[in-house]
């Protein structure tokens, strides 16, 4: 198995808690963060905008995706112009459509032809994408995000729709936009999703954590956790004899 620093594709934190992405930034592993309003309201965030800011002024020097918060497109395509000041290294989080099930794509060729960076979010399906790289510009950067993991927990796998997307992209002329596995489930997903040909993944921090046990033999593994077991009975007093 490959070690994380010989892996190729792009490591992003995921989430709200700006002390966590301090930590994480200040490590050197992630390439990039993303946020959505889900981790906002669990980090308990109260000022969307301040929150924005104290995130760029921690994290000055990579991608930084922030999310529209509106429903209907006007409003949408406003939001993404006032996030998108907000930075040189700021991408504008589209969902691919509202919450009707209208499709963004019409302010996302907008945006995108005006060259202002984006990052369209909760995809799922192979016609989103198509919709999505049909609608970005070949001038401008764009993550194509799609939700591998959730995917993965309507039963269907996400493994033949991820390599597709890859090739709709490739497909196309866009030299800038990445295609990117959001909602990471478990550590072996990274390796799953450069395999299928993504440039990015998001991975929150509680799966971050994990990342120091990669290239642990199985032999070992299988050791450290009769350990945990074994102190965790001790430490909670049990008795069966």
């Amino acid at each position: 198995m490959k070690k994380i620093k010989d892996l190729k594709i792009k490591i992003f934190a995921d989430g709200a808690d700006i002390e966590g992405m301090r930590n994480e930034y200040q490590k050197g592993i992630v390439k990039g963060f993303t946020t959505n309003p889900y981790f906002l309201r669990l980090a308990g965030v109260k000022d969307y905008e301040k929150f924005a800011m104290d995130v760029i002024e921690a994290i000055p020097d990579l991608p930084l995706s922030f999310e529209v918060i509106s429903d209907d497109l006007e409003s949408m395509e406003k939001e993404a112009r006032k996030v998108a000041s907000w930075g040189e290294n700021i991408f504008v989080k589209i969902p691919v459509t509202n919450s009707k099930g209208v499709s963004a794509a019409p302010i996302i060729k907008k945006l995108a032809s005006d060259g202002i960076k984006l990052n369209i979010t909760a995809i799922y399906t192979l016609k989103q994408v198509e919709n999505v790289v049909d609608a970005l510009s070949p001038d401008t950067e764009s993550f194509i995000s799609v939700f591998a993991g959730r995917i993965g927990e309507t039963g269907e796998n996400p493994i033949p729709i991820m390599k597709k997307s890859a090739e709709i992209i490739s497909q196309k002329p866009l030299p800038k936009a990445e295609l990117l596995w959001a909602s990471t489930r478990e550590v072996y997903n990274i390796f799953e999703a450069e395999e299928c040909g993504c440039k990015i993944i998001t991975v929150a921090n509680d799966i971050l954590a994990k990342l120091p046990g990669v290239g642990t033999s199985l032999e070992q593994a299988s050791l450290d956790t009769v350990v945990t077991f074994y102190e965790c009975a001790q430490k909670s007093g049990y008795k069966l004899i």
